[in-house]
């Protein structure tokens, strides 16, 4: 195409920071006259890769809409009663357009800098006080990643409590049957017997180690859990309960029935079905529990200057420190949506959510009398919003049924069909009265006497029951009633009109640092551009109103997004096959390795358990391997950064027999392009194991190299790293995982809805296709950027890093090159000398960044005493140079620092960070000025992101842990005024 026909909205444009001549500068800057001299330079040409087969064209941002709009056609959005965890939802307008759809809240990064994230952390203590008030239980997390999976954590919560002395593990029948697969997928690996069965028949003995019961049940039923809770604890067991939250409103809470510890969703709070996801599910335990509660937990601590101050508690819990001793891989949770929960929780109140679920549940009494009334069997006897039913006259080869579901299906409506004759109906806070009524029509007929009986009103039942009932939920067992009160701290209480709650969400948000504000350059984070054209259409009803088990030929639309990725992503990986059912990069870890475990045991191998694994890799690593029952044994790395090949070949022969897989990061986590990859892969080969390949560094790949053509058999992408889904301020995530072709049998299943290899593992998602919603942002960002622009984005990811480590390298050492003395996307700054030139850590570079208005790379990791610096191909020339001003600033203060002329304990790295109200405080008692302190370079007088609290005090934090809201006077005292 001649330049005079482009069109000026080329994503590759909109995409990309630094322009044509940005680029020339920056190569110019490294001696290059081109950016294939670069690439060349950087990367191996024994890896290199000439072309991506079956990506086309890059699309513009007005094109991808409108092809995403004629792939949405092929949705057709039933109104769907299946329930199972998934329900249709109201989310309000004022959450939707000012977090769902705000780049301030989506394009935020976990909270590890606190200082720079109180909006975000006080928005998941709110949350967090909210599952605590409603389950019952002292202490919750800030979400996992949806409830099968958190019920899979509950038993490995149990399991480490009880010393793994035990190994037998109930699972109610009653609970969702994704559920129970899950638990039965993570039970495996572990050796634990899972048990699934009625708690009113099952017999517990000292086997046991804990047992998880539902409420309400799949069924819908509610149940009294607790005589089965008080006889797992007669013989020293654990119980958990698998709850509804929504209905926790009106049925007493598992903390109060004697559980130990609950799990559930949060969806219904104000979170699209999705397909699937992303929604936020939660965990709450005892006080005994929690230095095994999975995922973060946000505590209260305090600042510098005494105040009120929100962080992360309990790090240390976490697999980024203990690795292999860990209990879980947990790391991307589900922040964004447990935000928007939260809100929908601080909107509506207790009376609010009070007033939904008793409005739920009326319909379905409604509903149960209306059934009834037309002859035909309501199986459940007590119930919250869900009815088995069986139709009048159906036998066991379900005639009738079938003919009610096939009737409803015509009427626009998806019932769940049991497959004996009965069926399923949820309801849910959308359901109308007039809704009820075409419920009640499809049943009446199928009444197959030839004349349907007459529909009885829904309105008229609904004022017979209120008079009757009066305002009691009298479907509920009399004993589960909720009694006790929830949610009645000031936050859940005041912010009830759209106005306040407005202001209130700005209010946190504008005390956060996000991509609006800045560059985030976390190294082996990948904090590039969300696109707005890649976010819209997640609002759109054809994609975020679809049950994900609606019948596959409702959603044809989806089935485009996921055939076209899975064929992208074998593309771009040139490994051929694919599952997209992993909701997190550490679940993609986990799939792999089942993966890899299931291929040995196929072939009689399953005493291949060893699993290798560099000593520079990620905690999601070996915490992965243990979850998937392999032993980990640590491979050394030399002094250039890459693995040891002697040491890799040495434990390689010691463990030859048992050998299963070799976990590897390409290019490393040390920022380099190993030269002995396609050796290091071979090594492995030659004696019977696989090769992992964590793709976090997928961003420096895609278009120059493939991992399945260098050695690997398994993969897992980042889709919210590489291809560009939002890291929401730690959540949403996935980790879809790519294999070859010896391993596609072993692809994970999903007992609801096909899919998967002939022989393949069990579930590792609530979902069929995980968090299917957001795959819609990396199918759009493939579709814009082209195999020409994917390529580019990768030259340029790798031009900018190599930039900016060529301009701090007189003032830090680059740690570790590569050949040529080139690194990838991403380098490590040496910061280890300034400890005893200085007395300045790592930690004080990072805080002292804030004053200049940037989010500190990513410290500490994989060497202590170092920052690891990645700045995407999204960034601008402008900004890498302002970034590289500011850490040649601080520099310069170190120096300082080190000359004496600044005290070595009084001094703008030791204070950092600086508040605005510090600033303005009558009291300056520091040698340097105010000045100094809160504008150390120009551009933070126009505009930066200001720090809200002063550094926190994390060892304070832990040893006095509070998890919930405070008391509403502790608010007033914090910077910024009541919260």
């Amino acid at each position: 195409m001649t330049r005079t026909l482009e069109r000026a909205d080329r994503f590759v444009d909109r995409h990309i920071g630094p322009d044509p001549a940005e680029v020339a500068q920056m190569l110019e800057l490294l001696g290059y006259g081109s950016m294939e001299e670069l690439i060349g330079d950087a990367v191996p040409s024994s890896i290199r890769c000439d072309a991506l087969p079956g990506i086309g064209d890059g699309l513009t941002e007005t094109g991808v809409l409108q092809r995403l709009r004629s792939v949405a056609s092929g949705n057709r959005v039933f109104r769907s009663y299946i329930g199972m965890g998934y329900h249709a939802t109201v989310t309000p307008p004022v959450i939707l357009r000012n977090i769902l759809e705000d780049p301030s809240w989506y394009t935020q990064y976990t909270p590890y800098q606190a200082e720079i994230s109180q909006g975000r952390l006080e928005a998941l203590l709110n949350f967090q006080t909210a599952v605590t008030d409603l389950t019952g239980l002292p202490i919750a997390n800030a979400s996992l990643l949806d409830e099968g999976t958190a019920a899979s954590e509950a038993m490995a919560v149990f399991l480490a409590e009880s010393g793994r002395t035990r190994h037998a593990f109930f699972v109610d029948q009653g609970c969702h049957p994704q559920t129970i697969e899950l638990v039965r997928t993570r039970a495996l690996p572990l050796d634990v017997d899972v048990r699934v069965g009625d708690p009113a028949d099952t017999s517990f003995d000292s086997s046991f180690f804990g047992a998880l019961f539902a409420l309400p049940t799949t069924n819908g039923e509610v149940v009294d859990p607790a005589p089965a809770i008080r006889r797992i604890h007669e013989v020293g067991g654990l119980a958990g309960v698998v709850a509804d939250l929504l209905s926790l409103t009106l049925i007493t809470p598992p903390g109060e029935l004697g559980a130990d510890l609950a799990v559930g969703s949060t969806q219904r709070f104000g979170v699209p079905m999705g397909y699937g996801g992303p929604h936020a599910a939660y965990m709450a335990v005892t006080e005994a529990l929690k230095r095994n509660l999975p995922g973060r937990i946000i505590g209260v601590s305090r600042d510098v200057h005494g105040n009120r101050a929100l962080r992360m508690a309990l790090q240390t819990r976490e697999q980024h420190i203990r690795r292999e001793k860990a209990t879980s891989n947990i790391c991307t949770a589900q922040v964004l949506l447990a935000v928007m929960a939260s809100m929908y929780m601080v909107y509506h109140g207790p009376e609010g959510l009070r007033r939904i679920a008793r409005r739920i549940h009326d319909l379905t009494r409604v509903l149960a009398r209306g059934l009834q009334g037309l002859g035909h069997e309501v199986l459940t006897q007590h119930y919250f919003d869900t009815l088995r039913v069986r139709p009048v006259g159906t036998h066991a080869s379900g005639t009738h049924a079938s003919g009610i579901l096939e009737r409803a299906r015509s009427a626009g409506i998806n019932l769940r069909d049991f497959g004996d004759g009965t069926i399923g109906i949820a309801l849910d806070e959308t359901v109308e009265p007039e809704e009820v009524k075409d419920l009640l029509g499809v049943f009446s007929g199928s009444m197959g006497s030839g004349s349907a009986r007459e529909i009885p009103d829904p309105r008229s039942l609904f004022r017979e029951i209120e008079d009757r009932a009066g305002s009691e939920p009298n479907a509920l067992p009399a004993a589960l009633r909720r009694s006790s009160p929830f949610l009645e701290h000031p936050i859940f209480n005041r912010h009830h009109s759209e106005t306040e709650l407005l202001r209130y969400i700005h209010r946190l948000e504008s005390r956060d640092l996000s991509l609006t504000t800045s560059m985030i350059p976390l190294g082996s984070c990948t904090m590039k551009l969300n696109a707005t054209a890649e976010m819209i259409p997640l609002g759109w009803p054809e994609f975020s109103q679809m049950h994900p088990f609606a019948p596959v030929e409702q959603a044809a639309g989806y089935a485009t997004i996921v055939r076209d990725l899975e064929r992208w992503l074998a593309a771009i990986t040139g490994l051929p096959a694919v599952s997209l059912q992993p909701n997190s990069g550490a679940q993609g870890e986990y799939a792999g390795l089942l993966v890899i475990r299931a291929y040995h045991q196929e072939r009689g191998e399953g005493a291949r358990r060893v699993c290798l694994i560099p000593s520079s890799a990620h905690g999601t690593n070996p915490a992965s391997a243990v979850m998937a029952g392999m032993r980990v044994v640590v491979v050394k790395c030399d002094s250039s950064g890459s693995v040891d090949l002697d040491d890799l070949r040495a434990k390689a022969d010691a463990h030859a027999t048992e050998l299963a897989a070799l976990m590897i990061t390409y290019p490393s986590t040390h920022g380099v392009f190993e030269e002995g990859v396609r050796k290091v892969c071979d090594i492995v080969h030659e004696r019977g194991g696989q090769v992992y390949l964590d793709g976090a560094n997928m961003n420096a790949q895609v278009g120059i190299c493939r991992p399945g053509d260098y050695g690997a058999d398994v993969c897992h992408i980042n889709l919210h790293k590489t291809f560009a889904i939002p890291h929401g301020g730690g959540g949403p995530g996935m980790g879809p995982i790519c294999v070859a072709e010896h391993l596609a049998p072993f692809l994970p299943r999903h007992p609801v809805i096909p899919v998967g290899g002939e022989r393949g593992i069990g579930p590792v998602s609530a979902a069929p296709w995980g968090s299917a919603s957001v795959l819609l942002i990396s199918w759009a960002y493939i579709a814009m950027l082209g195999h020409d622009g994917l390529r580019r984005a990768t030259e340029v990811a790798i031009l900018n890093a190599n930039y900016m480590a060529r301009r701090l390298e007189d003032h830090f050492p680059v740690l570790y090159k590569g050949r040529g003395g080139r690194v990838a996307h991403e380098f490590i700054l040496d910061l280890r000398p300034f400890r005893k030139s200085a007395g300045v850590t790592e930690e004080d570079v990072a805080k002292r960044l804030m004053d200049y208005g940037f989010h500190a790379p990513t410290i500490a990791f994989p060497v202590p005493g170092t920052i690891m610096v990645e700045p995407t191909e999204s960034e601008c020339l402008e900004e890498l140079d302002r970034f590289c001003d500011a850490l040649i600033s601080i520099r310069k203060e170190i120096r300082e620092i080190e000359t004496g002329i600044l005290d070595r304990s009084d001094n703008p790295l030791k204070n950092a960070p600086h508040t605005l109200a510090s600033l303005l405080s009558d009291g300056w008692h520091h040698a340097y000025s105010r000045e100094r302190a809160g504008f150390p370079a120009l551009w933070t007088r126009e505009y930066k992101c200001w720090p809200s609290v002063g550094r926190v005090d994390n060892a304070y934090g832990d040893r006095n842990l509070v998890c919930t809201c405070p008391p509403i006077d502790s608010y007033e005292t914090t910077e910024g005024g009541v919260g």
